[in-house]
């Protein structure tokens, strides 16, 4: 493999990254269905450190506007309960000392444009570092040596085509996960 097509293979995996990292932030903004995943970025103080929700309790969604979580250690209860309450979710957890039960309230209009200013936010975040990607690995393939100035050009329009794809599947991405929150 030589070195430019690299390079091209190097931005290929940041863009695939990026656009991961987007669709994962996405499954925390609440729709109007209860998913396990709306928790995977609460952080639990425990055990003298900052830890994933998922790390200490086990989270279930047994009805569709209803999340439960169980902590493994009792004593955390408390802790996962103000974790949740912290969080930017608008969720109201209900302690009944061994499981901590969140029932999903609807969400208003307001709420729903809310979300999707987060989702737009999410998004601009993956398009940016789609674009780092893009200009990184144009950088590199300018600087390589030894390579004639055709195969750079060609290079830096793969790079270039990888970028356009990526940003239309963040696109997609948004209008679907916009469409899931606004469905009332």
């Amino acid at each position: 493999m030589t070195p430019i097509q690299d390079h091209v293979r190097q931005s290929k995996q940041a863009m695939d990254k990026a656009v991961e990292a987007v669709k994962r932030e996405f499954a925390t903004v609440r729709t109007g269905k209860a998913t396990t995943s709306l928790l995977d970025l609460v952080k639990v103080e425990a055990y003298g450190s900052e830890m994933p929700l998922n790390q200490v309790a086990s989270v279930a969604a047994p009805e569709p506007k209803l999340l439960t979580v169980q902590p493994w250690d009792k004593a955390l209860i408390k802790a996962v309960e103000k974790a949740i309450l912290a969080s930017d979710l608008g969720l109201n957890p209900a302690n009944d000392g061994n499981l901590i039960r969140i029932p999903l309230p609807p969400l208003t209009e307001e709420r729903r444009r809310e979300l999707v200013k987060v989702v737009h936010k999410f998004a601009e975040e993956g398009r940016v570092a789609i674009r780092h990607a893009r200009t990184e690995a144009i950088s590199r393939i300018k600087k390589t040596e030894h390579v004639s100035e055709d195969d750079k050009k060609h290079a830096e329009k793969d790079v270039q085509k990888l970028h356009d794809d990526h940003l239309k599947l963040v696109e997609e991405t948004v209008k679907a996960k916009e469409a899931e929150i606004m469905e009332v």
